[in-house]
């Protein structure tokens, strides 16, 4: 039997997510957060090609992200078992040590790529405890019916920190080094640190919150035998996956090959690029404003088949002009997707295993899915763009097709929504 998830409902005449003081800290520290990482992802690349080759910059990179993948499914863990606010504080405080750290040592001496490979090590270890944390964070900051609109919200400061974060990193690269634009994330992490220790959080029920003595390994088995037992959340991680692993691939390495072989340039795939983020930006914005998506489960598998004609159309558009209308139509729904998929994840969920539900969506989209990434430029090589993209965009409609077919997701809703009684039926069902 699956537990009705216990999150507190805001009550009626509460404010609604994007006029509460106590949500906006928290999107203040996420907004600094997410933009002092971008900066620090362009300056750990940036320094390790001037202090060795492309490829030990590459080797670089990869010693950041395998710990995130491996320890993800554990940070989850340690989130549900000491509280996503306690985790998140002290996972970003070593993160703001690490990267002033290193900044002050490039600043007084050029110690090589080993002092890069160690600081992404470390800041690797510890993404995989803050990822699972951030966004167990939202069901515990505001009401369930404003979930969507949190969603919608933390969208927006996605984009943004893409805007916004590789213009500032390349500006403390031009001023001073990477050791300017590692102290320029290093600030970012420190302004996040008194926002995020200002946020109310709300607590969970004590039966929920005591751990019982059980070790690590039984929780994480506890945690994945509920994902697979509820009937919401095991066919929506089965939707994520497929999605991610249809559509990453093609946005970040296919999308460079077509631009080249249309001889639209880097200017052209930037472009592009922009025209996606402008979609997913405005559906994020839609949803910040209007905070309710009536029909969710049936909304998010719809909206997966139409990035999978999306993903496809891209390939076969000759002009640049139609490729930036159809990258915005695919921004459009894959921004809903998204928003949609989270809120979903945050009011099924239980509290008590919020950490690590967000730990398996987590690893997923950033585990799984980047390993489609040599496989594409393979591909791409092997079979030109179109049948790669075609294959893409399949893996995409299968996501829509299975959310289409799986009852219990198809017919979720979100708190909050004008359906009646309808709701209160599904809490029936799920209990």
């Amino acid at each position: 039997m699956t537990a009705t998830p216990v999150i507190r409902t805001a009550p009626a005449g509460e404010r609604p997510a994007h006029r509460d003081g106590n949500v906006l800290r928290w999107l203040g520290a996420y907004s600094a957060s997410a933009v002092g990482d971008n900066i620090y992802y362009l300056a750990l690349s940036w320094a390790a090609v001037q202090s060795g080759s492309p490829s030990q910059a590459g080797l670089v990179m990869t010693v950041s992200a395998v710990p995130r993948a491996l320890l993800m499914l554990g940070g989850g863990v340690i989130a549900d078992r000491f509280g996503p606010r306690r985790v998140v504080i002290g996972s970003d405080a070593v993160r703001c040590a690490a990267v002033f750290a290193v900044a002050a040592l490039l600043v007084v001496t050029s110690p090589g790529l080993w002092l890069l490979a160690v600081l992404g090590l470390v800041f690797g270890t510890v993404d995989a405890l803050f990822m699972p944390a951030v966004g167990a964070l939202p069901a515990r900051v505001t009401g369930r019916d404003q979930l969507a609109r949190v969603q919608g919200m933390r969208g927006l400061v996605i984009r943004l920190a893409h805007v916004v974060g590789a213009p500032l990193g390349g500006l403390g690269i031009a001023l001073g080094g990477p050791a300017a634009a590692f102290g320029i994330a290093g600030l970012l992490f420190a302004v996040s640190l008194p926002l995020l220790m200002s946020v109310r959080m709300g607590e969970l029920p004590p039966d929920d919150a005591a751990d019982g003595g059980r070790t690590a390994w039984r929780e994480l088995g506890d945690g994945l035998r509920y994902i697979r037992r509820h009937r919401v959340l095991a066919p929506l991680m089965v939707v994520v996956a497929l999605a991610d692993l249809g559509f990453v691939g093609p946005l970040n390495i296919g999308l460079t090959m077509l631009a080249d072989e249309r001889g639209w340039g880097a200017s052209g795939m930037g472009v592009v690029l922009a025209g996606f983020g402008a979609g997913a930006g405005t559906s994020a914005l839609w949803l910040t404003v209007r905070g309710r998506v009536p029909r969710a489960g049936l909304v998010l598998s719809v909206t997966c088949l139409v990035a999978a004609a999306g993903v496809a159309g891209i390939a076969y558009v000759p002009q640049l002009r139609g490729a930036v209308a159809v990258a915005l139509m695919t921004g459009l729904v894959v921004g809903f997707t998204g928003a949609v998929s989270g809120a979903l994840t945050q009011t099924e969920s239980d509290p008590a295993y919020l950490g690590r539900v967000t730990a398996v969506g987590g690893l997923v989209s950033l585990g799984m899915a980047p390993l489609t990434y040599p496989v594409t430029g393979v591909a791409v090589e092997a079979w030109g763009t179109a049948p790669v993209f075609t294959v893409s965009a399949v893996a995409c409609g299968l996501a829509g097709a299975y959310g289409l077919c799986a009852r219990g997701l198809r017919g979720v809703e979100l708190p909050g929504n004008p359906v009646g009684g309808r709701e209160k039926s599904a809490a029936k069902r799920r209990s």
